[in-house]
């Protein structure tokens, strides 16, 4: 991303609005959103394979493994505005398992790039599988967007759950239930 640029068209932008882009507490904003901008689309610019850097163990687990309460940042690819929440991952392993910030590094990965959530949960989902070769995966996403909060229907309590399940998750009703299970029992212990 060419972040000179980007401040330009900030400035652009600034003016349009019918903004001074020259008065005190603007002056440096260009620079500020550019940079801002450069974090918030690092996504693309991460690589999977060099994300997982060998966290993919051998085991021989091949139960259920649960992660929940990955916290997520994106950009809805509608508005540009954060929608924001948070994911649970559950995946039964053959012989691989992945370490555990592995797993919310991948939701990084894609979060971190314009967004819909429907296709987040679901290249999360397909991550997790492919690099480890699970036997099942499920991914829950629980999200507020603001493009829906603060404009539009400017519903500010909304909450939007997507989730995506993969292989045994999907073919087999009693590990999706397990799954769901387990997701709902841990939201219920919550303090």
């Amino acid at each position: 991303m060419n972040e000179k640029r980007v401040a330009e068209l900030v400035k652009e932008l600034l003016y349009e609005l019918g903004e001074d882009p020259e008065r005190e507490g603007l002056k440096k904003t260009p620079e500020r959103v550019a940079k801002a901008y450069h974090f918030l689309t690092a996504g693309y610019r991460m690589d999977l394979q060099g994300t997982l850097n060998e966290a993919v163990f051998e085991s021989e687990a091949n139960n259920m493994i649960l992660i929940r309460d990955i916290e997520l940042y994106s950009l809805c690819e509608h508005h540009m505005l954060p929608f924001f929440g948070r994911c649970h991952i559950g995946y039964i392993a053959r012989d691989k398992v992945l370490g555990l910030s592995k797993a919310a590094r991948i939701v990084d990965i894609y979060a971190r790039r314009l967004q819909i959530q429907e296709r987040l949960t679901a290249q999360v989902a397909r991550a997790v599988k492919d690099a480890v070769n699970a036997e099942g995966v499920g991914v829950v996403m629980e999200c507020r967007h603001l493009c829906m909060m603060m404009r539009g229907v400017e519903k500010q309590n909304s909450l939007t759950s997507t989730s995506s399940v993969l292989g045994s998750f999907h073919d087999d009703l009693a590990t999706r239930e397990e799954f769901f299970n387990l997701l709902n029992r841990s939201l219920n212990m919550q303090v």
